[in-house]
C-alpha cells in the first residue's frame, strides 16, 4: 500500500515537530552536566557513585536505541515515538521528585529511551513526506542530536545557577509532555513497514554486550586499563558480540539484518559514523575544560560554567543552520560528497581550536567550523543508510547508525580522559591537564576527522532508492496504468513503468549510437 505524501503545509509542521523531538531527545543527555560537582551533596551519595546519573542515560540510550528501531519498523514510527515519549515524561518527573541516589538513576534511566526518537523521527520522513522534501528534512532531523547537546548546557547551566536544581526536570517533563502532544496532533500516521515479531534473544545480547563495551571504556580510566574489572568487561563483550552475530544470522527475524549491514555502503557509513561522533565529542570535551580552567594555569580562559556554554551554544545553531545547505549538496553532488566535505571541515575546526585556543572568540569560531562539519556529516548519513536499504527496515538501520555515534562518543570520551590524565601538570596542589594534553588531544581529533574523510572515498557510488522510485512513477502515472494493467496490483504496475522507463532510454541511447556510426561511415567513405 502506498503511504500518501502530505501537503506541502502539513509537511513543514511534520519536520519542525520531529525535529524538536530529536532536540529534546538528545538535550536529556548534557542536562545533568552542571550539577556533577554538587551531585553528591544533593543525594547524599559518595561521588563515585553519582557517576551513574549520567552514564545510566548513555548505557540505556545506547541498548535501547535499536530496540525501538526495531519496534519502528514493526508497528510504526510514529507509534514508537509516542511510546518513547512516556519514558521522557516519567523519568523527568521521577528525576525531580528524587531525595537519593537511585531514584535519580532510575529516572535518568528512562530519560535515556528518549534518543530513539532520533532516528525513528528520520525514518519517519521517508513515509511522510513527497520524495523532493526528504532530503532537507532529513538533514535538519539528524544534526537535532548535535543541536540538543549544545543547546543543552547553557540551559541547564542557567537553570541550575538561578533557579532550584528540580526546574531542570519539571522543565524536561513538560517538553516531553508538548512534544508527545505535537506529535499526537500534527504527526500522521506512519504504516508498519516490516513483518515479524521482536528478536527478544537479540535484543538481550546487544544490550549486554553494549553495557559490558560502553562500561569498560568510559569507566577504564578510572578502575585502571589493566584491571581486572575493565578487562573482564571488553573481554565479555567480544564474546558476547560474536555470538550474538551467530545468533543474528541464523533467526528468521533478526534485531540487526548483519547481511544488510554488511552492504559496502551501510558498513563503511557506520565506520565513518564511529569516527565523525569520535571527533565531534573531543572537540567539545576539550573546548569546554580549556574555557573552564582557570587564567593562572596560563591557557585557561577562566570562564563560568554558564559563560562556557554560552560561548559554545553558537555552534549548535551552526550544526541547524548547515542542515538545508547540506541537504542541496547532496542532491547535486550527492550524500557521499557531502559526508566528505563535512569530515575535512570538522578537522579544519580543530586545526583553528590549535591556532586560537587561547582566545575565547577564537574556540567559539573554532566550535561553530567543527559543527559546520558535523553538521553536513550527520545530515549526509542517513540518506547513505536509507540508499542502502529495504523500506521495511529503514527505522532500525537508522538506529543502529545512531548507535555508532554513541560508540564513538563514548570511545572519545575514553580516549581523551587517558590523554589528559596522563600529561598534566601541579598548581597548588591541584594535578590539570596540561595545555600539551590539550594540543595533543586536539592533534588526535583532527587525525581521526582526516580519516574519517579518507574512509568516506570508499563508499560505492549510491544507487537510487528503488522502492521510492517504483512508488514514485505508480503516484505520477497512476491513472494510465491502472488503465493498461487493470489486474496488477500498485508495486507490479510500478515496476513494469519502470522497464518501460529503461527501455525507452535505451532505445535512446541506440538511436544516438546509430546517429554517431551513420556520421562515422559516412565520413570514412568520403576519404
Amino acid at each position: 500500500m502506498v503511504h500518501s505524501a502530505p501537503t506541502a503545509r502539513s509537511g513543514s509542521g511534520i519536520v519542525s515537530v520531529l525535529a524538536v523531538a530529536g532536540i529534546v531527545g538528545s538535550l536529556m543527555q548534557t542536562l545533568v552536566v552542571p550539577l556533577v560537582g554538587q551531585l553528591p551533596r544533593l543525594l547524599d551519595a559518595a561521588a563515585a557513585d553519582t557517576f551513574w546519573v549520567i552514564t545510566v542515560t548513555l548505557l540505556v540510550g545506547a541498548v535501547g536505541t535499536p530496540v525501538v528501531g526495531k519496534l519502528g519498523d514493526l508497528y510504526g514510527k510514529r507509534t514508537m515515538m509516542l511510546v518513547c515519549s512516556l519514558p521522557l515524561i516519567a523519568g523527568s518527573a521521577v528525576c525531580a521528585l528524587a531525595d537519593s541516589l537511585i531514584p535519580m538513576i532510575a529516572g535518568r534511566g528512562l530519560q535515556g529511551l528518549g534518543v530513539g526518537m532520533i532516528p525513528l523521527g528520520i525514518s519517519a520522513l521517508r513515509d511522510l513526506l513527497p520524495p523532493q522534501r526528504v532530503g532537507p528534512a532529513i538533514a535538519l532531523m539528524s544534526s537535532s542530536m548535535g543541536i540538543g547537546g549544545a543547546l543543552g548546557l547553557p540551559i541547564s547551566a542557567a537553570v541550575a545557577e538561578y533557579a532550584n536544581w528540580r526546574m531542570l526536570f519539571w522543565g524536561s517533563a513538560a517538553l516531553s509532555l508538548m512534544v508527545a502532544a505535537l506529535i499526537w496532533l500534527l504527526v500522521p500516521h506512519t504504516p508498519a513497514n516490516a513483518n515479524g515479531r521482536l528478536d527478544v534473544v537479540g535484543a538481550i545480547g546487544l544490550g549486554a554486550a553494549l553495557v559490558c563495551l560502553l562500561l569498560g571504556v568510559s569507566k577504564g580510566a578510572d578502575w585502571g586499563w589493566g584491571s581486572g574489572t575493565t578487562l573482564g568487561l571488553l573481554g565479555a563483550a567480544v564474546v558476547i558480540l560474536l555470538l550474538w552475530a551467530l545468533w543474528e544470522l541464523r533467526v528468521r527475524d533478526p534485531l540487526v539484518d548483519l547481511r544488510t549491514t554488511a552492504r559496502p555502503q551501510v558498513l563503511f557509513t557506520n565506520l565513518v559514523s564511529i569516527l565523525v561522533g569520535f571527533a565531534m565529542y573531543a572537540q567539545s570535551l576539550v573546548v569546554m575544560q580549556i574555557l573552564q580552567l582557570p587564567e593562572a594555569t596560563g591557557y585557561g580562559l577562566g570562564q563560568s560554567m554558564l559563560a562556557a556554554g554560552l560561548w559554545m551554544a553558537p555552534s549548535g545553531l551552526m550544526m541547524m543552520a548547515v542542515s538545508s545547505f547540506g541537504a542541496r549538496l547532496s542532491a547535486a553532488r550527492g550524500p557521499k560528497t557531502t559526508l566528505f566535505i563535512g569530515a575535512l571541515i570538522l578537522s579544519l575546526g580543530y586545526g583553528a581550536a590549535l591556532v586560537l585556543m587561547d582566545w575565547a572568540w577564537g574556540l567559539m569560531i573554532a566550535g561553530c567550523v567543527g559543527s559546520m562539519g558535523v553538521g553536513l556529516a550527520y545530515g549526509s548519513m542517513p540518506a547513505l543508510i536509507m540508499g542502502a536499504v529495504p523500506r521495511n527496515e529503514t527505522a532500525s538501520a537508522n538506529s543502529f547508525n545512531t548507535l555508532m555515534r554513541s560508540i564513538g562518543t563514548s570511545v572519545s570520551a575514553a580516549v581523551v580522559g587517558v590523554v589528559l590524565a596522563q600529561m598534566t601538570v601541579t598548581m597548588g596542589g591541584h594535578t590539570l591537564p596540561s595545555e600539551s594534553g590539550f594540543r595533543t588531544a586536539l592533534l588526535i581529533g583532527c587525525g581521526v576527522a582526516l580519516v574519517a574523510a579518507l574512509l568516506t572515498l570508499t563508499l560505492p557510488r549510491p544507487k537510487a532508492d528503488t522502492e521510492t522510485v517504483h512508488h514514485t512513477l505508480a503516484e505520477a502515472a497512476q491513472p494510465v496504468a491502472q488503465a493498461t494493467w487493470p489486474g496488477l496490483s500498485v508495486d507490479e504496475r510500478a515496476e513494469l513503468l519502470r522497464l518501460r522507463q529503461e527501455n525507452a532510454e535505451l532505445r535512446r541511447e541506440l538511436d544516438v549510437l546509430m546517429q554517431s556510426v551513420s556520421v562515422w561511415v559516412k565520413n570514412l567513405a568520403e576519404r
